[in-house]
């Protein structure tokens, strides 16, 4: 059974991914669900970008006036694309995207293993960097990525089972202090408790930086800006250039083959490319690779 067939085979609650019920927030304009003129999956670290991008977006194609969008982790999309749909608050959302994108290649590489997507149609359209998000005063005195490794430190850390960025920060890890550090952070901080998973890092890292009970999270460049932006007290400490994977963190986006909406999926992929968008982007910290 292809990818595209199994996406059009009955589904049951059972085969399908759950989407947690405190991520409704991911999940925007539900009215839209069914009927839709445009669906697109993105990254959930573009959820502070959306707004303004669709908002530019249908002022240029004002034709496309219903979209539903998701900023899930790419890697539950992912799972939801190739199960044909998830589970929501006990209700199917088995809805087709015209556009997904992700952080990763090897997402793409699925897609296209799953026959539903063609390789050509892929492109790197984005960049980002890690930077390490501290309370304001930064009691823990974290000065760089190896201090994530003493014993004292608290870590909110995002899920490499659920969010891409995961594998850039164990790279960075790696990079870092070695295997060594990847197992203190990743193994035995876990069993002590003081590396903290998430599911939604950019959601759950600044509510527990706010409230104290961690000490550092490593997060998007992007969603530290964002929450200075909205006046969250909150530092940043950079791990260098050498070390923060703006050289390897590379954002994919593509249309699927049986795409509901393909022209108005090749209008958003038109739009992505252009002056306007990469110019939204860059606002919000993102660096635009252009293409």
């Amino acid at each position: 059974m292809t990818g595209s067939d199994s996406m059009n085979s009955p589904k049951t609650k059972s085969s399908l991914p759950v989407i947690p019920s405190n991520m409704g927030g991911d999940l925007h304009h539900l009215e839209n669900l069914h009927g839709a003129d445009l669906v697109l999956f993105v990254a959930g670290n573009q959820f502070m970008v959306m707004p303004e991008l669709l908002d530019a977006f249908q002022k240029q194609y004002p034709e496309i006036k219903k979209i539903f969008y998701e900023t899930l982790p790419p890697g539950l999309e992912l799972r939801q694309i190739l199960a044909g749909g998830a589970i929501f608050q006990d209700r199917v959302i088995d809805i087709i995207p015209d556009i997904y994108a992700s952080v990763n290649e090897s997402a793409m590489h699925a897609l296209e293993e799953a026959d539903l997507i063609e390789k050509e149609k892929y492109f790197l359209y984005l960049h980002n960097r890690i930077v390490l998000m501290v309370p304001e005063g930064n009691p823990a005195r974290i000065a760089s990525v190896h201090d994530l490794g003493r014993d004292e430190v608290r870590i909110s850390q995002p899920n490499p089972e659920t969010e891409d960025i995961a594998l850039h920060i164990i790279g960075m890890y790696r990079e870092a202090g070695g295997e060594a550090l990847v197992k203190r952070i990743m193994e035995e901080k876990r069993a002590e408790g003081t590396t903290i998973l998430t599911i939604v890092h950019h959601r759950e890292t600044p509510l527990r930086l706010k409230k104290r009970t961690v000490d550092v999270g490593p997060v998007w460049a992007t969603e530290y800006i964002n929450a200075r932006r909205e006046g969250l007290m909150l530092e940043c400490i950079e791990p260098g250039q050498d070390l923060d994977q703006r050289d390897k963190i590379d954002y994919f986006i593509t249309v699927l083959k049986n795409a509901p909406n393909p022209s108005n999926a090749a209008k958003f992929l038109d739009f992505i490319k252009s002056d306007l968008a990469r110019n939204i982007y860059n606002k919000y910290g993102f660096v635009p690779h252009f293409v």
